[in-house]
C-alpha cells in the first residue's frame, strides 16, 4: 500500500502539503481552451486589440487556470492510501484574485484544510488552494477545493 493514511493525514490539517510545478500558459494553450469551450472572448485571442485594455495583452481565461488544477493536483497532493477513485466535490470561496497574462507560468500550493469521514470507506477532503503567477505578488486564485476519496473495493 502506498500513500498516506487517512489518520496520518488528520493529524496534518493546517499544514501546507505540497507545491506542484510551473505550468506555462502560452498563448497556444489559450487559443485550444477558447475553442473546446466556446469563449473566444478578445481579452483571451485577440492580442492586439487586448494590449488596448488595462491587461496590457492576452489573458488567460479564469476557468483554464482553474482547470489545471487538476494535474497540479497530481504534483502538489499526497496519495491517500488505499484511495480506489477520486471525484472533485466542488469549491468553496473560488475567486479569480488576479489575471494570468500570455506567456506567464503557474504553479499551486495546497494546504488541508479539513478530513472528514462521511461514511466507511467515505473521505472529503477540503484544500486551500492558492495558484501563484510568477514573479507576481498577488495570486491567481485562491479556492477551498473539496474531493471526495473512495477507499477500498469499488
Amino acid at each position: 500500500m502506498t500513500g498516506v493514511s487517512v489518520q496520518d493525514l488528520r493529524g496534518q490539517i493546517g499544514a501546507r502539503l505540497g507545491t506542484s510545478r510551473w505550468f506555462p500558459v502560452d498563448q497556444a494553450r489559450i487559443d485550444a481552451f477558447a475553442d473546446v469551450t466556446e469563449d473566444h472572448q478578445y481579452i483571451h485571442i485577440d492580442p492586439e486589440r487586448a494590449a488596448q485594455t488595462p491587461f496590457g495583452g492576452t489573458v488567460a481565461h479564469g476557468f483554464l487556470t482553474l482547470s489545471l488544477l487538476s494535474a497540479m493536483a497530481y504534483d502538489g497532493q499526497p496519495e491517500i492510501a488505499g484511495a480506489q477513485m477520486s471525484v472533485n466535490y466542488g469549491m468553496n470561496r473560488l475567486r479569480f484574485v488576479s489575471p494570468v497574462r500570455a506567456g506567464g507560468r503557474v504553479r499551486a500550493h495546497f494546504t488541508l484544510s479539513a478530513l472528514e469521514e462521511n461514511k466507511p470507506g467515505e473521505v472529503t477532503v477540503t484544500w486551500a488552494v492558492e495558484v501563484e503567477i510568477e514573479g507576481q505578488e498577488r495570486p491567481a486564485i485562491v479556492c477551498d477545493w473539496l474531493q471526495r476519496h473512495y477507499l477500498g473495493a469499488t
